[in-house]
């Protein structure tokens, strides 16, 4: 990794030579990079916490003044704890990982002497534009040593001493090794960012890490395409046969393992079934860890009949800005989902998102009547459910808690979003915790990669094609025209 500054345009052009070599660097050479960037940050870590403490201190006193969240302080500090192990843990993950490049998924004959395959290749020149996250030079440079790709990294204000000195760390060890020193760099030019943005000649992918202040300011001055999301608005919903104890271990987790992260729940939709039996239990879970509520009328009405005085009184009104709101905080919205009565036929179309393709009209046989009226009476308050997330959340992770599989599995086809789960807390949209050594973030792009996108998410395809002097034109329906087998082959 070099500390540049270089112009945008030297700098983009640096990463796009090296990254031809690296594309063609054996995984051997890869694999010992990692390494050595291991090594050294374990080696040096006592430096590097050292200068984080520096910009904690800086940031500190910003917040207190209200020029910082605490959401930013959050993920700005590298010494809490168990942080800097993850990251440290997360190169080794990533180089234990197989070769993300090389891997060929098709292969087919077509012709005697004309063969296709496609093959996994880098994209290019990555461009990681980041706030107050130092830990993301090390995944980065991780995954794109590994993916074969070249990185050019832009730090903000408030982790300035961090990223150097990790920067400085993983330089050094770069430099005995066989790895470009073009292909990670770290540009320390202030106010460059625009023009970054405009060399989409060099770059081939930009990824913001930050706010989504950052993100839609990236999207909206770059050619280039992007890579990432804007807002973590995730909801849980408690369907009308959640089961208390699960509902409180996936509700309380979803929003306070960490409650700045992005995939840390900010709406918790309720059945009405369930408002005063399951919600009451979950509520007050919530409110030892200091959570705020920010209910809609039934469920507060259910509430302050049920909870205690002084837990009721703690319970505020929700406005309809809550439910499209990422609050990064100890703060959650809660909304009432009706059973009845049922909606609309233009609501209802939702009835053909069922996983085994039929509506929920479709007439059942005779031993699952029974099974179909019960799931039957569950689809006003699941397509309600499914029809609010679709429309304010940001796409990314929300999750149902239900005894139902069928419920389940209507809820997770129908949901739009990144990921969709079924009785487990949204903190696990994570690629480390997916099994993908870390991540260079996520993603709610509908082309390319989406979710946690970890070494796959790095890697695109190219076609060869392996033959014996053939031409084109020799093929088609006319009179001697030869015609294509389109065998396929064994990969």
């Amino acid at each position: 990794m070099s500390l540049t500054n270089s112009s945008p345009v030297s700098c983009a052009q640096s990463a796009s030579l090296a990254s031809h070599t690296l594309t063609i660097l054996p995984l051997a050479a890869r694999n010992d990079a990692l390494t050595a960037i291991h090594a050294a940050l374990v080696q040096h870590k006592p430096d590097i916490l050292a200068a984080n403490a520096l910009d904690m201190a800086r940031a500190q006193r910003a917040s207190s003044q209200g020029e910082l969240s605490q959401s930013v302080l959050k993920r700005l500090d590298l010494g809490r704890k168990g942080k800097y192990e993850d990251m440290l843990t997360g190169i080794l993950d990533v180089r234990d990982l197989p070769d993300p490049i090389g891997r060929v998924d098709l292969r087919t004959r077509l012709d005697q002497g004309l063969e296709l395959e496609r093959v996994s290749c880098p994209i290019g020149v990555l461009l990681i534009i980041f706030e107050a996250r130092p830990e993301v030079i090390a995944n980065i440079s991780a995954l794109a040593i590994k993916s074969g790709n070249a990185a050019i990294l832009k730090g903000g204000k408030e982790s300035s001493e961090s990223f150097e000195a990790i920067a400085k760390v993983i330089g050094e060890a770069l430099a005995r090794t066989r790895v470009p020193v073009g292909a990670i760099q770290l540009v320390k030019t202030r106010d460059v960012i625009d023009e970054l943005l405009d060399l989409d000649r060099y770059i081939d992918l930009v990824i913001p890490r930050g706010g989504n202040e950052l993100v839609r300011y990236v999207k909206s001055h770059t050619k280039i395409p992007v890579l990432g999301h804007a807002d973590g608005l995730c909801s849980v919903y408690l369907h009308k046969d959640a089961e208390k104890d699960v509902a409180v271990k996936v509700v309380v987790d979803s929003k306070c393992d960490y409650p700045a992260a992005c995939n840390a729940a900010e709406t918790l939709l309720v059945h009405e079934a369930v408002l005063k039996t399951v919600l009451p239990s979950v509520v007050e879970e919530l409110q030892k860890k200091g959570v705020s509520l920010r209910c809609d009328e039934p469920s507060k009405t259910a509430l302050t009949a049920v909870l205690s005085p002084a837990n009721a009184a703690l319970l505020q009104d929700a406005t309809e800005e809550d439910f499209t709101t990422e609050f990064l905080d100890l703060v959650m919205a809660v909304k009432t989902v009706p059973g009845t009565p049922p909606l609309s036929n233009a609501t209802t179309s939702g009835d053909t998102l069922l996983p085994n393709g039929h509506s929920s009209a479709s007439t059942a046989s005779e031993g699952e009547e029974e099974e179909e009226e019960e799931e039957e009476a569950d689809q006003p308050a699941l397509l309600r459910a499914i029809a609010h997330i679709n429309t304010n959340s940001s796409h990314h992770t929300d999750a149902i808690v239900t005894r139902s599989s069928a419920s389940a599995e209507q809820f997770m086809s129908a949901v739009d979003s990144a990921g969709v789960y079924w009785n487990a807390s949204t903190r696990f949209a994570d690629g480390m915790r997916y099994g993908f050594g870390t991540e260079v973030g996520i993603s709610t792009n509908k082309i390319h990669s989406r979710g946690p996108v970890g070494l796959e998410g790095l890697a695109i395809y190219k076609y060869k094609i392996r033959g014996r002097g053939q031409s084109a034109g020799e093929y088609g329906e006319g009179e001697g025209k030869r015609r294509f087998l389109h065998q396929k082959m064994q990969i």
